[in-house]
């Protein structure tokens, strides 16, 4: 109908309404997910007057996950209004974490009680997947949920589980029931030294006289004569760190590397659940070395007692006017093997997901909001303050094997006593097994993990390489963080190196194409009767080339390994 006709027609006959296509009503909100003003009302409750800086979302997710048991998609989105960020930005962070549980609308939150169980190696040939079986035909699904989970650090007390946030050790389904009828699921503080005690036995004496009248530089020669090395994996020269971080300009920053998630390692919690103060005072002096504004320490979720603990003993700190208040700044994780790679761990200390950067530029540069950061592990902390305070000598006087230091072994399997030891670093491993109270019953000695799954398996007739750094290395392995796992005829070789990939695939962030595919294809052909041997290699071969950051470049050495040292299973 022609315009003036429709006018003449009043807009009345056969093209009645053509001017309102839609429902005639305008839009009374934007596109997308909504705000609920309960939800917002209960996300501010919990937040409180914590300020909502972009760095802090994890810690605030943490709020949301502990009070409520789950993250809903109200609480996201009115999480994402208050501290002004995109609902995308919020969610990927809190989907990249495992301890963090989605919930979409419409679906069933999880229940009130969640069993995380290993199944990492030391765990699993302790019996856990038949233990995990055991409590789920035992328990109420709907009461409780039962989850595998990586190294939760306990492997020297295998199978170990987590009940909410207690932990039980040497597990079995009689011993879950107990804890669940008695409703004791929370945290447990161990019989540590507190700050009271380390400062009536000297302790911080050092600190308050390098402050005084030290000089950083003598300090770092200290540390380069002792041999003190990143003792986290890489193995770094310690000392070597400070210079480069004070080459650059400030504001500078400093970070702890509390992430201990190489399955095989508790060394680090073994000290922090002892004698927490000597690792704090070698924070300290660190910080002072490289003049920090801040420290950042970030602490694995797997360890609520030690985040406990040092809740507890940094407010210590502060009281006694060591440090000013916020100066260190615990920072909690939240399930993600990849953050103990330096730059994964200081995109999590930013508030996002822990994706490894690029290098160059190093953190040592371009490290936490930009600024020249200074990373060191948890262990070469608390060796700092003992060269500091007892000199050189308490770690480079120890020689064996033409090798020089002490190193932490922590030493789990098919030993009598498994546990952290400490002992020279030209040990090899049958000094190790001997320390360890020999082979448990029943088991003769057959493989040994190194350090970590990175490290991969070496067969029994390889007993008399010495443990230590820039030793492994020509026979396609490494000590990395002193991770021992003991294997026995009981155990297979193969077995062993598929549960490692398992981990690795669980664990990778998905960033890069090699590992995250690699992993994914090797399980697959690792899970088959006879290895496609040569396809097998040509992918370890692209993931060492290709892989971005150290998780995808190591993961191939469990095949390689047992390809070579155990043909006859594969």
């Amino acid at each position: 109908m022609a315009l003036d006709e429709h006018k003449k027609s009043g807009g009345k006959g056969p093209e009645k309404g053509v001017w309102k296509s839609g429902k005639g009503k305008g839009r009374t909100h934007t596109k997308g997910r909504q705000l609920d003003d309960t939800a917002w009302d209960e996300v501010r409750a919990l937040l409180g007057d914590k300020p909502r800086r972009a760095d802090l979302l994890i810690e605030h997710l943490h709020l949301i996950q502990d009070e409520y048991g789950h993250l809903s998609a109200a609480h996201l989105r009115a999480l994402a209004e208050e501290m002004r960020m995109s609902m995308a930005e919020v969610y990927e962070v809190a989907t990249f974490y495992a301890h963090f549980d989605v919930v979409k609308e419409g679906a069933t939150p999880p229940p009130a009680l969640t069993i995380r169980i290993c199944d990492s190696l030391a765990c699993e040939m302790a019996g856990a997947q038949a233990l995990k079986s055991a409590l789920e035909n035992g328990l109420d699904a709907a009461e409780v949920r039962v989850v595998r989970a990586p190294c939760m650090g306990r492997c020297d007390t295998a199978p170990a589980l987590e009940i909410g946030h207690n932990f039980v050790d040497n597990a079995t389904l009689e011993k879950v029931e107990a804890v669940i009828d008695a409703g004791d699921t929370h945290v447990h503080l161990p019989d540590y030294e507190v700050f009271s005690d380390y400062a009536q036995a000297g302790g911080y004496e050092t600190l308050k006289t390098l402050r005084s009248t030290g000089d950083w530089e003598a300090v770092q020669d200290q540390l380069l004569e002792a041999g003190v090395r990143g003792l986290g994996g890489a193995g770094f020269p310690s000392g070597k760190k400070w210079g480069f971080v004070r080459a650059n300009p400030g504001p500078r920053y400093m970070a702890v590397n509390g992430d201990e998630g190489e399955p095989g390692t508790f060394k680090d919690r073994w000290y922090l659940e002892r004698v927490p103060h000597q690792f704090l005072e070698g924070l300290l002096i660190a910080a002072w070395a490289v003049e920090a504004e801040k420290v950042f320490l970030y602490m694995r979720d797997e360890y609520p007692q030690v985040l406990a603990l040092l809740r507890i003993e940094i407010a210590a700190l502060e009281d006694a006017g060591l440090v000013e208040p916020g100066y260190i700044d615990l920072r909690r994780g939240a399930g993600a093997y990849i953050c103990g790679e330096e730059s994964a761990m200081i995109e999590s200390i930013e508030g996002k997901r822990g994706l490894p950067r690029h290098r160059p530029p190093y953190v040592a540069q371009v490290g936490i909001f930009g600024c020249p950061t200074l990373v060191h592990n948890v262990e070469t902390l608390h060796w700092v303050t003992r060269v500091c305070r007892e000199g050189p000598q308490v770690m480079n006087s120890t020689v064996k094997n033409g090798r020089k230091g002490l190193r932490s072994f922590s030493v789990s399997g098919r030993v009598a006593k498994p546990g952290m030891y400490v002992m020279p670093a030209g040990s090899t491993i049958t000094d190790i097994i001997r320390v360890a109270g020999g082979m448990d019953v029943g088991h003769v000695f057959k493989a040994y993990q190194p350090g970590g799954p990175s490290s991969g398996l070496l067969p029994a007739s390889m007993a008399d390489i010495a443990m230590d750094f820039d030793v492994l290395q020509e026979h396609g392995s490494f000590i990395g963080s002193a991770a021992v796992v003991v294997l026995s005829e009981h155990d297979s070789a193969k077995a062993a190196a598929l549960n490692m990939l398992r981990f690795f695939e669980d664990e990778s962030c998905g960033q890069c194409t090699p590992c995250r595919v690699g992993c994914e294809k090797a399980v697959k052909l690792m899970q088959e009767d006879r290895w496609d041997q040569p396809l097998l290699e040509e992918l370890s071969q692209a993931m060492v080339d290709a892989s971005i950051c150290g998780l995808g470049q190591a993961a191939p050495n469990p095949i390689r390994l047992v390809m070579k040292h155990f043909p006859d299973e594969v």
